[in-house]
């Protein structure tokens, strides 16, 4: 009987042993391979070595990722919070409105960022509008082809994947603990420091991860909303693999993007260290 049900797991998994094999090793061995060979299919290390050329691309692409993370987390916890308060009925509510804009084209909405960004989009129209009927005449805001405008795109487009972590974490704190926590002495602050946040830590460090992740390895918004002004990492790779700016060059593209996987791949790691601590030691009501 165990034999026969060994042989059904294999049975079973065999499918998404040979998807992984297709879209996971397969890419990354041909990475590896790109990565430290020249055209000729000779073993070089020189791709890795010209990445130190890239240095502040990498610096510049992990501080916008950093800076629209820390503005998720900002935005995202009150907000999951305020949801997970209400009553189950408006809470599918409001989780569906968060999930909303991800349902439609991840370029669309990129699209319709420049049309209100623009010197000419909706946000300088109003205002100068609104302004030219006091009598003042306004040039308008310069919002696009900026680094605040890669920002603000990446936290559109990426802060629900920190709302909803956050999300079915404090659904599933129990209330309980919460009135305890008052009929000690706790006041507010101190509930949210020492119950809710640290229970809440495993959805932050998962909406953390699922924010910049795809943030810092992005590059159609910083080409839309940056106008080519700030190249990030994943604007260099896609020149590189597409020839957009020279010639097509897959060896320097797969070592940059062989870094860039490690970089990510050592974040992870960071951030799964923090979540098991957090598991060990879980959390303190006062």
């Amino acid at each position: 009987m165990n034999k026969l049900n060994a042989r059904m797991r294999r049975v079973m998994t065999a499918p998404f042993a040979v998807w992984m094999a297709i879209f996971v090793v397969v890419p990354i061995a041909l990475v590896l391979y790109y990565a430290f060979t020249d055209a000729n299919g000779s073993f070089t290390a020189s791709n890795i070595t010209s990445i130190w050329e890239y240095r502040g691309t990498y610096l510049i692409s992990i501080e916008l990722a950093l800076t629209a993370t820390v503005i998720c987390l900002l935005l995202a916890y009150p907000l999951a919070y305020s949801i997970s308060k209400m009553k189950a009925r408006r809470q599918q509510t409001m989780v569906l409105l968060v999930m909303l804009p991800m349902w439609m084209n991840f370029l669309i909405r990129t699209y319709a960022w420049m049309t209100i960004l623009e010197d000419t989009g909706l946000i300088n129209t109003l205002v100068k509008f609104l302004l030219s009927l006091v009598g003042y005449e306004f040039e308008g805001f310069s919002m696009i082809n900026t680094n605040g405008a890669i920002i603000l795109g990446m936290v559109y487009n990426f802060l629900p994947y920190m709302i909803l972590p956050i999300y079915t974490v404090l659904t599933k704190i129990d209330k309980n603990v919460i009135e305890a926590a008052r009929d000690l002495g706790a006041n507010g602050f101190q509930i949210f420091t020492k119950v809710l946040l640290p229970q809440s830590i495993p959805g932050i460090i998962s909406g953390i991860t699922m924010v910049f992740v795809p943030a810092v390895s992005t590059f159609v918004i910083s080409k839309l909303l940056g106008g080519g002004m700030t190249y990030l990492i994943g604007d260099i790779i896609e020149n590189y693999f597409l020839g957009n700016t020279g010639e097509v060059n897959y060896n320097v593209g797969a070592a940059l993007s062989l870094v860039l996987m490690v970089l990510i791949l050592i974040s992870m790691g960071i951030m799964n260290h923090f979540d098991e601590d957090d598991e060990t030691n879980g959390g303190r009501v006062i």
